[in-house]
């Protein structure tokens, strides 16, 4: 067995299961609570209010300040985005390469310690954003520096040069008996 090493890991929480989000979530609320900084960039969302931007807003200010909360989450789209048989709306590009930038930064700059990527493998997947662009910055970010990605259909070369990758399964879903999504569940 080697020495144990500590350094950032590159993280990928992808499947078809539900769950990636939360997971990632989970890994925030653990990371702040051990005193870390925490930056969560939503790639598509925008357009819905979820739960937990309340709660991440009330607990990143009692973890940290009002000034400079331990966790900070920003919703970088617009929601659902048009994709398969229909040309992808222009904006939603645009608001996409802007998060990238934003991420990039974020993640070079060295400022946090986690930077949750969600649903970024959903935007590389539609053809919106380059995984090469992505792997390029992970290949140079700072050695502590945490990141996670989110998201279905995880590229093969991000799947490559993640340390850890969990895909989430499927086994059954209370919609297949007609229950919609449950508040404070599911959103």
């Amino acid at each position: 067995m080697t020495e144990t090493q500590r350094r950032g890991l590159i993280v990928i929480n992808t499947g078809p299961g539900k769950g990636k989000t939360t997971a990632a979530l989970g890994t925030a609320l653990r990371a702040a609570g051990n005193g870390m900084r925490v930056l969560i960039l939503q790639f598509l969302k925008g357009s819905w209010h979820y739960g937990e931007l309340d709660a991440i807003a009330a607990l990143g200010s009692a973890l940290g300040t009002p000034e400079d909360p331990a966790i900070v989450i920003r919703q970088m789209g617009r929601g659902f985005v048009k994709v398969g048989g229909a040309e992808t709306d222009p904006e939603d590009l645009r608001l996409v390469e802007d998060a990238w930038n934003d991420a990039a930064t974020a993640i070079l700059s060295g400022d946090w310690d986690l930077v949750i990527l969600d649903e970024i493998n959903y935007a590389i997947g539609y053809r919106m954003l380059d995984p090469e662009k992505v792997a390029d910055v992970l290949r140079q970010k700072p050695e502590m520096v945490h990141v996670i990605l989110t998201g279905r259909n995880a590229h093969p070369t991000l799947v490559e040069l993640a340390d850890t990758v969990t895909e989430m399964r499927e086994v059954k879903h209370a919609y297949q008996k007609g229950v919609l999504a449950q508040r404070g569940i599911e959103f």
